[in-house]
């Protein structure tokens, strides 16, 4: 279950209006007292945080750092991180609901049945974990639905935003292969003393003093974890912020040239950014393997469904005369030259090349991936129309560069998509109206 938990937690709250219990009549005064039940923590905007909702994400991170192993930080120093992080994911759905931005029971009932499948459960299953594991299922609904606003939210207003040219690719990909590294995988831990938009000469040498000063800890013994829990403005901070596993391509920008020289449990200095100041470990490195794939060399036929007419021939016959008459003896590639549809490869016999998986629609591929080398399939239908395929031969082709390639893109995409993230998760913040009321 560790997984399952590894973002929903932190987003398990209890939504509802402030209770307030119902006044009791004094023997002695004649007057009504009101017993506060569920105080406010804080307000965001023209919303409310509660005292409830604190306490159950503050249970769920708890839950969190025990499977974790990792020891939780002085009560103050957790429920200050906690109550920052209720703040942000409120000022987020508060944003997603200007904009109009919902999720469906449809959808949120199958995003839960993904989570339980993923994890190997059934629905009823993964219930049961939920509520012996101290949770309860209508609150994990909710925290799921959040989950998913939030990520639409991004989408729409961060990632639609973000294009990756072909300059760029050509230039990541030439440094890659002068670096050597484009298969090796960084496990990195994150601290980071968080700065405002056009901060003054005072604050950024406040925040540079305090990042200083972590570092000086954790350079006499501190461990990096408890670090990130108690001290960290990241948004990983109450995962000890841990990034997880990232390809080179996948760090965010400025940390890339500092991590590859890295040795494991290495310390860097402060990195400073527009958001403030950085310091990073190297938890653990290891180089990739070569991308292996299964391929299979195919050829066609395909024929499309013609318009319903008394003379229309039927694709699937017409495939099947023609399979008699390659078993009688005529060419396969003679007769896709003169019956397919398929233009592209008609010229060329049916020949598909050699095929990866992953680039034919799925019923094709699920028909050539099944043959013997030689063998012809029976008729079956694609969305383009009714095929009749035989694979000539298998190998296990070596494509790490092919594949290297066409994940720069995607890298490239989603390093300027955290940077551009954090930036705007920020001036959200900054841009929202927030009063504590944690210690009245």
């Amino acid at each position: 279950m560790r997984q399952l938990f590894q973002r929903s937690v932190f987003m398990m709250t209890l939504t509802g209006a402030l209770q307030i219990a119902a006044p009791a009549l004094a023997l002695a005064e004649a007057r009504a007292e009101l017993v506060p039940l569920n105080r406010i923590v804080a307000v965001v905007n023209d919303q409310v945080l509660t005292q409830n909702e604190l306490k159950n994400e503050l249970f769920a991170v708890g839950q969190q750092l025990k499977q974790q192993g990792i020891r939780a930080p002085a009560a103050s120093v957790l429920n200050k991180q906690v109550l920052e992080r209720l703040i942000a994911t409120q000022i987020q759905l508060q944003h997603a609901s200007m904009n109009g931005i919902v999720v469906d029971e449809e959808t949120l009932n199958n995003t839960i049945s993904n989570i339980a499948s993923q994890n190997d459960l059934s629905l009823a299953e993964f219930r049961e974990v939920l509520q012996r594991d101290g949770f309860k299922f209508a609150s994990f609904r909710e925290d799921i639905r959040k989950e998913v606003i939030m990520r639409r939210l991004r989408q729409r207003q961060v990632d639609s935003r973000i294009t990756v040219t072909a300059q760029e690719i050509d230039d990541f990909i030439a440094t890659q292969k002068v670096q050597g590294n484009i298969n090796s995988d960084y496990h990195l831990g994150h601290i980071l003393v968080a700065l405002p938009d056009a901060a003054t000469p005072a604050q950024i040498k406040t925040s540079r003093n305090k990042a200083l000063a972590i570092l000086d800890e954790l350079n006499s013994g501190a461990d990096f974890r408890q670090m990130a829990i108690g001290r960290s403005d990241g948004r990983q901070a109450l995962l000890g912020g841990d990034l997880g596993w990232r390809k080179t391509g996948e760090l965010p920008t400025i940390f890339a040239d500092v991590a590859v020289n890295m040795t494991v449990n290495e310390v860097s200095e402060p990195i400073r950014s527009a958001s403030g100041f950085h310091i990073i470990t190297l938890l653990d490195f290891r180089d990739s393997e070569r991308h292996m794939v299964n391929q299979v060399q195919a050829r066609h036929i395909l024929i499309k469904p013609q318009a319903e007419s008394a003379d229309a021939v039927d694709p699937e016959q017409q495939l099947n005369n023609l399979r008699t008459r390659i078993d009688a003896g005529e060419d396969f590639a003679e007769l896709a030259k003169n019956f397919s549809d398929d233009a592209g490869s008609a010229v060329n016999g049916g020949d598909l090349g050699w095929v990866s998986p992953g680039v034919m629609v799925k019923p094709f591929e699920a028909v050539i991936f099944d043959l013997k080398d030689g063998e012809i399939s029976t008729p079956f239908e694609s969305q383009f129309g009714w095929h009749m395929a035989q694979v000539l031969a298998h190998r296990e082709f070596d494509n790490t560069e092919e594949h290297n390639n066409a994940r720069v893109r995607d890298l490239i995409f989603q390093r300027k998509s955290e940077e551009e993230h954090l930036s705007w998760l920020r001036k959200l913040r900054e841009e929202a109206y927030v009063e504590y009321r944690l210690d009245d």
